[in-house]
């Protein structure tokens, strides 16, 4: 049985952290409230719409906001996530020589359609799930599983940029390689255990040669 390799989407394959930002305050200036920068709406994401919903909202601000700021996010998000966003450089050519090799597959706490949107106009090859309400989020391990079943595995390799992907493949049981060029810094990965690092995208197919045959 093949190793199949799972990444992660934001901050992990591609940048898509300008879109998220102007969505994100697209919807907030729609009810009043203040825009966030680059570097804030960086902090927030990794862990569901949600989540960094309700992050960038003020401080102080009644929770009722939330559902009604995401309702525009969404939709918006969705529509607009392919102007700024584009892969980190290298990551395409890594994933067509792993292709080759090993199943793939990605996983993401973005919502489901944003991810649909973003994969089948990049990674159209390779099967893709986002949150949905049938499936727990991420550091939930429900999405690993899935994703390896979709795949026809029975072990795997998780990629991915932030603590909560560390987490993630924590619960589900598999190896994680932490890498360095997305939304987290190293020592939020180091704070919940991460042991498996790779700094640039020129490295990652050999960081993972590395992990799957035990070197």
């Amino acid at each position: 049985m093949k190793t199949g390799i799972l990444f992660d989407l934001d901050g992990t394959l591609l940048d898509t952290l300008e879109d998220l930002t102007d969505a994100t305050n697209y919807a907030l200036a729609k009810f009043g409230f203040p825009p966030r920068t680059v570097e804030e709406v960086r902090r927030f994401v990794g862990n569901g719409a949600e989540n960094q919903i309700r992050l960038s909202l003020p401080e102080g601000a009644d929770t009722k906001w939330i559902g009604e700021v995401l309702a525009v996010y969404k939709p918006y998000y969705t529509a607009h996530c392919q102007i700024k966003t584009k892969p980190y450089d290298g990551i395409l050519p890594a994933l067509k020589t792993l292709a080759a090799k090993y199943p793939i597959a990605i996983v993401s706490n973005k919502p489901d359609a944003a991810v649909k949107a973003l994969c089948a106009d990049y990674f159209p090859s390779i099967f893709a799930l986002g949150e949905r309400s049938d499936c727990p989020r991420k550091p939930a391990p429900e999405m690993v599983f899935k994703a390896m079943e979709a795949i026809g595995v029975e072990k795997c390799i998780y990629v991915g940029d932030s603590e909560v992907d560390v987490l993630t493949a924590k619960n589900a049981g598999v190896p994680c390689l932490s890498v360095l060029w997305g939304f987290r810094d190293i020592e939020d990965m180091q704070a919940v255990g991460a042991e498996h690092f790779c700094n640039d995208t020129s490295l990652l197919i050999e960081k993972l040669e590395e992990m799957i045959h035990g070197k």
